[in-house]
């Protein structure tokens, strides 16, 4: 459970470096997300090629395809929805949904990881708020359709890394499947209009991109696929709930915002879930 808990606190980095890598350059939120996929499978690809290891066999390239693709998926559902709503309802319908399709297909745990992943929406709900009036009611209802496809794309990325392949472990998986994801999400921006992924490589820009590859992207899940080799999927989906926690003391932190009391109870709520599922991990595993 250690890696699937620093998975969720450096994915809580990637709003706020996502964010200011978006002004930096001027790219569209797909393309930022793209680019991150991209640049995380990169860094991965050359440390594997660095270390001479590489993955083999059909059975181990048709599973890194899949978490590619379902990557991709969730990268792009979740900012359409960001597109059609808001950032707080894709955002809450989207982190929402996925702990309770993981639950609702893998069932381990029984009533304590339901309980915990009540918690968990609770505590979503208020830490990252509802959204505020004056959205169409088709519109809101595509972009909420488009938040539980990425909510299930998430899910079912979960679920399939927990059901580990011979041989393939997480570096050997999240390397290739994330060049593949990216790939899938950069290219057809890039043929539709090349300006849409075309940005000024200056330092600053780069800097930024590297740093968004790396934490909240290589680094984070890699230790994900890592921790569900020995966790249910379900807990896994509860400490990425970890996500939009650390995301909100980053911005208390470096961006002056405040949480205020719904906040704040929200906050400790969702890691009273996370701590609800590790002592339910603990008590599986004994």
């Amino acid at each position: 459970m250690p890696f699937l808990v620093l998975a969720g606190v450096l994915w809580g980095t990637g709003g706020l470096l996502g964010s200011l890598l978006a002004e930096r350059t001027g790219l569209s939120a797909l393309a930022v997300a793209g680019y991150r996929l991209a640049g995380g499978g990169v860094v991965l690809v050359g440390l594997l090629v660095l270390s001479g290891r590489w993955p083999r066999g059909p059975r181990a390239w048709r599973r890194i395809a899949a978490i590619g693709a379902l990557a991709a998926v969730f990268q792009a559902a979740y900012f359409t929805a960001v597109s059609l709503t808001s950032v707080s309802l894709a955002t809450l319908v989207t982190i929402g949904s996925a702990p309770v399709i993981v639950l609702l297909v893998d069932r381990a745990g029984g009533w304590t990881m339901a309980g915990a992943v009540g918690l968990a929406v609770l505590g979503i709900v208020l830490l990252v708020g509802l959204p505020g009036d004056g959205l169409d009611p088709a519109t809101a209802l595509l972009g909420s359709v488009a938040a539980v496809v990425a909510g299930a794309g998430f899910a079912a990325m979960t679920l399939l890394a927990a059901r580990p392949v011979p041989g393939l472990d997480a570096a050997l998986t999240t390397g290739p499947a994330f060049v593949l994801g990216g790939a899938a999400l950069l290219g057809p921006l890039a043929a539709v209009d090349a300006g849409a992924v075309a940005f000024v490589a200056e330092p600053g820009a780069l800097a930024l991109l590297v740093a968004f590859a790396v934490l909240p992207t290589a680094a984070a899940y890699t230790a994900f696929f890592r921790g569900l080799a020995s966790s249910s999927a379900s807990v896994g989906a509860v400490t990425a709930l970890l996500e939009p926690l650390t995301a909100a003391g980053l911005a208390a932190v470096v961006l002056g915002e405040r949480l205020g009391v719904a906040g704040t109870v929200g906050a400790v709520l969702v890691g009273a879930a996370v701590v609800l599922a590790g002592r339910q991990e603990r008590a599986r595993s004994a």
